[in-house]
């Protein structure tokens, strides 16, 4: 019997995407192990092959065809300039599910205000090209340099702006930092090399990774919900029961009574449960979800 060759090399982001992105393939149904000392996982899919780069290089390498698919953020295909293909957004970070946005910061006590403000001024930023064509489009001429990390503490003493990555801006306000403006909001994107796309084959694992790792991210932040109600009092609850798109109703061994169930967003569910027991529900069971498909 022939070894199933690997249909995708996939180029997935080292570093502080690195586990929630396992977490997510997890949550997905494909389970990734890599060792400390390889940047070639194990993927128990054998249609799969993959390896882990910085995602500030992934969009470049599946560009240039390394690289089949890969995931990456918004934020690196614009500094790259990559001609790839977007397939669907994957808004999940190292800590949460929100889009992340590189900043303009300076120091509070600064009198820069406006982008104009920044005109002959010093800026430090791992995005060189992002800040640079922002300042073109402002008619500003700023130095702008690379930043290796550590952005925050170089105002001002040694520069007098920066542009970083922040999701809720704690990080610049515990640095006595302000923000001026935004370059850019940002999530991580599953992308593919347009070659790769056009392959029939391809297209269609690239596709159905796709819509595993989306259903995942739908799951998250919902449940489902089942319970017994008599049916006299079905319509009243109806009324106000949440659900993706209608409840499923089904009869009971007892006429008069039905099961509903239905999916509904986890932040409602204490306040929805206690509404349902007044209103005559009973056997309620909230169950987690792996993925929900529209």
């Amino acid at each position: 019997m022939s070894e199933t060759k690997p249909v995708l090399n996939l180029g997935l982001p080292k570093g502080s995407l690195q586990d929630a992105t396992i977490r997510l393939f997890g949550m997905a149904g494909f389970r990734i192990q890599v060792s400390s000392r390889s940047y070639r996982p194990s993927i128990d899919d054998p249609e799969l092959e993959g390896s882990f780069v910085r995602a500030q290089e992934v969009s470049r390498y599946v560009e240039h065809g390394f690289f089949d698919c890969g995931l990456t953020g918004l934020d690196w295909i614009e500094e790259n300039g990559s001609d790839i293909v977007e397939v669907c957004d994957l808004i999940y970070s190292k800590a949460s599910t929100v889009r992340s946005r590189w900043v303009l910061a300076v120091p509070e006590a600064s009198d820069i205000h406006t982008v104009k403000d920044l005109e002959g001024k010093r800026i430090a930023t791992e995005v060189v090209g992002m800040t640079r064509k922002f300042l073109e489009k402002h008619g500003v001429t700023a130095d702008v340099e690379f930043s290796w990390g550590a952005t925050e503490v170089k105002v001002p003493d040694l520069v007098d702006a920066i542009v970083d990555l922040t999701e809720t801006g704690s990080s610049l306000r515990a640095n006595k930092l302000r923000i001026v403006d935004t370059l850019l909001y940002t999530n991580t994107k599953l992308i593919a090399n347009k070659t790769a796309w056009e392959d029939p084959v391809k297209r269609k694992k690239i596709e159905d990774i796709a819509l595993l790792l989306t259903s995942a991210l739908e799951a998250q932040n919902k449940v489902g919900l089942k319970l017994n109600i008599e049916r006299s009092r079905l319509e009243a609850l109806l009324k106000d029961l949440p659900s993706l798109r209608q409840p499923t109703i089904s009869p009971l061994t007892a006429d008069d009574w039905v099961a509903v169930e239905t999916i509904l967003d986890e932040k409602v569910v204490r306040e929805i449960i206690p509404q349902l027991k007044d209103a005559g529900a009973e056997g309620i069971i909230e169950y987690p979800l792996n993925k929900v498909i529209y």
